[in-house]
C-alpha cells in the first residue's frame, strides 16, 4: 500500500532498538507523523524475546502489535497505524546508500545499519525531516555527526525536576508561636489554623518556624490536621535528622500504602526502610527486600565465575549489609539478634534480586525495592499492580545515579513514580539530603 498523505510537514521517525525496548507501544506515540522501523532493529529484537525481564516482555510485545497493525499488508511499504489521527509505518530493509556509516565509522554494526537506514530516508523522502529517536546518547552523536537530526524518546520523560527535588518536605516560617506550643502541647491542631481554607497536598511534611522554636509536624489529610511528628526508634535504628525522621514516620504510618525516597549514597535510605520493616514484621507475612541487576560494563551476568549464587552476591551484598548493621546494634546473645537469624532462615525475610520476586502475588508483604532509580517506569507500574491486600512498598534510589544506559534522571521509573502519584493520599514521598554514613562519605558527595 503506497503512502497516501502528501503533507511535507509530517516527519518520518526512525526508531532504534532502545527506544522499543523502552516502551513497547512507543510506535504509537508520534501524533500524525510517519515512523520507520530498520529491519535490523526486528533482528535485534529476536535476540530478546526469550527471557523474564521487561526488556523481554517489551520484544513480544513490540512484534505482537507490529504483526496486528500488519494484517494482510507487506509491512515493507507504508502501513496506516491505528487511529484516525495516526500516521504510517513501514520496516525498511538494508538500503544501499552513497553515503555508508559503516565505510564512515570504520566498522560494520547494528548501529551502523540503523544510521544507514536515516540516511536513505534523507536521500529519498525529499523535503520531509527525518528524525532518528534512540535512547542511546551515543548513537544520537553519531546521527548528529553524519547531518541526521537525532533526538531521545521523550513520552513519559519528566519535564520539571527541580519542581520534582522539592516534593514532599516544606518549612514554614513565622509560624504563630501559640500553634507550635499546641502541637507540643496536643500532638495536633487543625489545618486550618496554619492553611486557612487552600487545599493541601495529601501526606505532606513540615518543618514550623518561629524564630527559634521549630516543630516537625505531618498533614493528614483524612482528618485536615497537622500532626506532631516525634523521632522513633525502629529495630534500635534512631533517625539522626528531620528527613530521616519523617522518612522514617511514612515507613512506619499504616495509612500510607506507597513510599518513594529520594537521596545520595549514605543518607540512610535502605537502612530506615530495612529498621522500618522489621519493626513491622508482625504486621506482614514477610519482608522483601530486592534490587534491580544491572551488571557491570553491560555484561550479563553469565560472565562471572561460580553458579547462580556467586554470580548474584556481588549485586545482593549491599542489601546484607544494611540487615548486618542493624544486627549488629544488639548482642549475639539478645533475642533481636537472634530474631533476624530466624526471619532469614524461616524466609520470612527474604533479600533477592527483583528478577526473581518479579510475577509473584504481593499479598501481605512488605516490599522493599532498593536502587529503583535503575527501573524503566513499566518496570515500576508492574510492581506495583502486583500489590495485594495488607502490602506496602517502598521504592528508595538516587535519580542521579542511573547505572543503565538508556534510562537518565528524568526517564527512569522513580522519577516517573513521583511525578505521577505525587498527590495520592495513599503515597508519601522524602528526598534525604543530609549524609550519615561518615564525615568521609559526606566529602566525596559534595566535593568529588
Amino acid at each position: 500500500m503506497p503512502r497516501a498523505k502528501s503533507d511535507k510537514d509530517c516527519k518520518i521517525f526512525v526508531l532504534d532498538t532502545s527506544v522499543i525496548l523502552y516502551a513497547h507501544n512507543s510506535i504509537m506515540n508520534f501524533a500524525e507523523h510517519d515512523v520507520v522501523i530498520p529491519i535490523t532493529v526486528l533482528e535485534e529484537l529476536d535476540q530478546f524475546k526469550k527471557g523474564n525481564d521487561t526488556k523481554n516482555f517489551e520484544a513480544r510485545e513490540f512484534i505482537r502489535l507490529l504483526d496486528n497493525l500488519s494484517k494482510d499488508n507487506m509491512i515493507h511499504n507504508w502501513t496506516p497505524l491505528n487511529g484516525k489521527t495516526k500516521g504510517y509505518f513501514r520496516i525498511l530493509m538494508n538500503p544501499d546508500n552513497n553515503i555508508n556509516a559503516n565505510e564512515i565509522f570504520g566498522e560494520e554494526k547494528n548501529d551502523h545499519k540503523i544510521l544507514n537506514a536515516a540516511l536513505h530516508l534523507k536521500q529519498t523522502e525529499k523535503g520531509r525531516k527525518v528524525i532518528l529517536v534512540s535512547k542511546d546518547i551515543n548513537l544520537r552523536l553519531k546521527a548528529k555527526s553524519l547531518d541526521i537530526y537525532a533526538e531521545d524518546y521523550e513520552t513519559g520523560k519528566i519535564k520539571n525536576l527541580d519542581e520534582l527535588e522539592n516534593t514532599g518536605k516544606f518549612l514554614i516560617e513565622n509560624v504563630d508561636i501559640d500553634v507550635i506550643n499546641k502541637l507540643y502541647d496536643a500532638h495536633h491542631v487543625d489545618g486550618k489554623l496554619i492553611f486557612g481554607r487552600k487545599k493541601i497536598k495529601s501526606n505532606g511534611y513540615y518543618i514550623l518556624k518561629n524564630e527559634k522554636t521549630s516543630v516537625l509536624t505531618y498533614f493528614n489529610s483524612e482528618d485536615n490536621t497537622m500532626e506532631r511528628v516525634d523521632k522513633q526508634l525502629a529495630y534500635n535504628v534512631k533517625p539522626k535528622n528531620a528527613e530521616q525522621t519523617f522518612a522514617l514516620h511514612a515507613i512506619m504510618n499504616p495509612r500510607v500504602k506507597l513510599v518513594s525516597i529520594q537521596g545520595v549514597a549514605g543518607t540512610g535510605k535502605t537502612l530506615l526502610a530495612l529498621a522500618g520493616a522489621l519493626e513491622q514484621r508482625r504486621d506482614y507475612k514477610q519482608v522483601y527486600l530486592a534490587r534491580p541487576i544491572v551488571p557491570l560494563s553491560n555484561k550479563d551476568i553469565g560472565f562471572l565465575p561460580g553458579d547462580i549464587k556467586s554470580k548474584l552476591n556481588p549485586y545482593m551484598e549491599p542489601l546484607w549489609d544494611n540487615l548486618k548493621f542493624i544486627q549488629n546494634q544488639f548482642k549475639e546473645s539478645d533475642k533481636e539478634y537472634q530474631k533476624i537469624t530466624e526471619l532469614v532462615n524461616q524466609e520470612k525475610l527474604v533479600i533477592q534480586p527483583l528478577a526473581y520476586i518479579r510475577g509473584r502475588s504481593l499479598s501481605n508483604i512488605f516490599f522493599i525495592v532498593d536502587e529503583a532509580q535503575n527501573l524503566t517506569p513499566h518496570e515500576v507500574k508492574t510492581i506495583i499492580s502486583r500489590a495485594g491486600e495488607n502490602t506496602k512498598i517502598i521504592f528508595t534510589g538516587d535519580v542521579f545515579q542511573i547505572d543503565t544506559p538508556y534510562l537518565d534522571s528524568q526517564s527512569n521509573g522513580l522519577s516517573y513514580l513521583i511525578d505521577r502519584v505525587k498527590e495520592h493520599p495513599l503515597y508519601a514521598h522524602i528526598k534525604l539530603e543530609k549524609g550519615e554514613r561518615s564525615d568521609l562519605a559526606n566529602l566525596a558527595n559534595e566535593l568529588l
